[in-house]
């Protein structure tokens, strides 16, 4: 699997403003469950990228007593509450990744806000001037019509049996369960369509790595 293009040097003063309206390079990365997004990010982060998680964002949304917290309480009541009254992220898992109508509540409430606080984290790095890319890790990116918010998207891909070997190995669930969640999300042949890169993720992380490396070279015009 290779990238479906490549993007023509982005270095060069003065660079346009991009979508966030600042000069920084703003990557949307997205893949499917247990793709190894977290793998590549690090990769990114390593070269040097500002590297923003969404599922990160996601946490600190619905941290007790905020806006968030309040409205998935109302919506799936208070069985979600571990003891401490944090969201118990495993409960409410076991309850939405069973009804699509679910998923697309649970959504509802949590993608505006991690999409505005993504928002404002990519004008304050153009503002710092500091970091010139941003790599923005979207588990739901074109679920969410987050396409157009970012230069330009990649997406992780790996065979089927590996991403389910990997999420049984790193989340102790049954295979039926990760099958279920991996079903929630759009195919990956879906998200490969509409990406502009795709990294192979199937291989060993040096061939990842020299993926990462070469994409970063196109985007940048530098070196890596």
């Amino acid at each position: 699997m290779k990238g479906k293009a490549a993007v023509s040097a982005m270095a060069g003063s003065p660079r346009p403003p991009g979508p966030h309206g600042c000069a920084v390079i703003t990557i949307g990365l997205t893949g499917g469950y247990g793709s190894g997004k977290g793998t590549v990010a690090r990769v990114f982060a390593g070269l040097g990228a500002l590297v923003i998680d969404a599922d990160e964002l996601a946490h600190e949304a619905i941290a007790p007593r905020r806006p968030a917290w309040r409205e998935l309480v109302r919506r799936f009541g208070r069985g979600i509450l571990a003891p401490d009254g944090s969201i118990d992220r495993g409960r409410l898992a076991g309850i939405v990744f069973r009804d699509r109508d679910l998923v697309a509540d649970l959504n509802a409430i949590v993608h505006p806000r991690v999409r505005r606080e993504m928002r404002r984290r990519i004008r304050a790095a153009g503002r710092e001037g500091g970091r010139g890319v941003v790599v923005a890790n979207v588990p739901l990116l074109f679920e969410a019509g987050m396409e157009n918010d970012f230069d330009t998207t990649v997406v992780v891909a790996c065979p089927r049996e590996e991403q389910i070997r990997r999420c049984r190995r790193r989340d102790g669930l049954a295979r039926k369960e990760v099958e279920r969640r991996i079903g929630m999300q759009w195919g990956m042949g879906e998200k490969i369509r509409r990406a502009r890169h795709v990294i192979d993720n199937g291989g060993t992380r040096a061939y990842t790595e020299r993926q990462v490396r070469r994409l970063w070279r196109e985007v940048t015009g530098g070196n890596a």
